[in-house]
């Protein structure tokens, strides 16, 4: 089957708005209280922070809630203290922003997939694009969950180099309240069950797509096939 110019473009397109949907879905996934007050209790939060368990899950609902809803104030108080500091809020800020943005990214992508695979009436070709993203992703992630989990503080570091001002996400550990509601801890488990999910989700989708191909290729019409073949 030999593709035209606009389906050749449009299947590009599907495998390359493949990944930025599966990361997204993944990304959701842990985007919750129940993960974030999981892995906070693994992480001895309560005890960083001197907050009780049930103080500790008021403050996080709050922060999320800001991070997710908006307004991006971060402003939670705790006996009418503030939990944040003014950096601190700042720094949340910008990572609302950047998720913000990514998240725009991936809406953009999850339309442009879904209108490919409209208008392409569900082709093989399409499902193989999809398939070829889906590949793609598993692959890369095995290698950045390898690099973040040998070098994860060199790759922490250069997460928030990319996404971040100089000098806006260096917080002390034992006087901040961010870094010990959320502490190296909590992402290194973070980061890696995010690339579990990920891989997985990337091989269900790589699997799904190769069968849907599959079957698509046994609804081919006439019309599908190459003159002369």
């Amino acid at each position: 089957m030999r593709l035209s110019p606009p389906e050749r473009t449009a299947a590009i397109a599907a495998a390359v708005a493949t990944p930025f949907v599966v990361v997204a879905a993944a990304v959701l996934l842990f985007l919750n209280p129940v993960w974030v007050g999981f892995d906070q209790s693994r992480s001895d939060v309560a005890g960083l922070t001197g907050y009780t368990p049930s103080q500790v899950q008021a403050v996080t609902g709050s922060i999320l809630s800001d991070l997710v809803f908006g307004p991006p104030s971060f402003d939670v108080a705790i006996d009418g203290q503030p939990v944040l500091d003014q950096r601190s809020r700042a720094h949340m800020a910008d990572v609302r922003s950047v998720l913000t943005s990514l998240g725009a990214v991936a809406l953009a992508a999850a339309l442009v997939l879904g209108s490919i695979g409209i208008a392409s009436r569900g082709r093989r070709w399409f499902w193989q694009a999809t398939e070829v993203g889906a590949s793609v992703l598993a692959g890369g992630v095995v290698v950045v969950g390898l690099a973040f989990a040998v070098f994860f503080d060199q790759a922490f570091e250069l997460f928030h180099q990319i996404f971040f001002p100089p000098g806006t996400y260096m917080f002390d550990p034992r006087t901040e309240k961010l870094v010990q509601l959320f502490p190296d801890q909590f992402w290194s488990e973070t980061s890696l069950a995010l690339a579990l999910a990920v891989l997985i989700l990337s091989l269900g989708v790589r699997s799904g797509a190769r069968r849907l191909g599959e079957a698509a290729l046994l609804r081919t019409t006439p019309d599908d096939v190459e003159p002369g073949r």
